[in-house]
């Protein structure tokens, strides 16, 4: 869901809100006990992303890679150094990139779909007029 979030945030809102939004998201996962420090990177990094490339190109395909690649490829490199010093893992930086692209993938194809067919449904509407 968090993922799916920060596209359709980083494509509505821009690259501030979607942060902020991925931050606030990650801070209330880890009040709650159910995430755990490697939301920040992972999701902020994605979010950050994720708006900033669509800002640039104004395409939904560029905000959906700019989320895989933030969070699974970049987020997994950071978070294995933070889950090795501070959390005591010792799992490879690998199992953190497919652990987070597994999730995220699922997410960027839900908000490809909904993004893409409420922007086909506009155009069509439009084109009715």
């Amino acid at each position: 869901m968090q993922h799916m979030i920060n596209i359709f945030l980083a494509v509505l809102c821009g690259t501030r809100f979607s942060t902020s939004a991925a931050f606030g998201t990650a801070l209330i996962r880890n009040i709650l006990g159910t995430g755990s420090l490697l939301a920040f990177p992972g999701s902020m990094i994605g979010a950050f992303l994720s708006g900033y490339l669509y800002s640039k190109t104004q395409k939904l395909w560029c905000a959906v890679l700019g989320e895989f690649v933030g969070t699974s490829i970049i987020g997994g490199l950071v978070s294995y150094p933070i889950a090795a010093l501070l959390m005591g893992s010792s799992k490879g930086a690998l199992f953190y990139v497919s652990l987070f692209s597994i999730s995220c993938g699922a997410g960027c194809v839900i908000a490809f779909c909904v993004l893409k067919s409420a922007s086909l449904i506009q155009t069509e509407l439009l084109k009715n007029r």
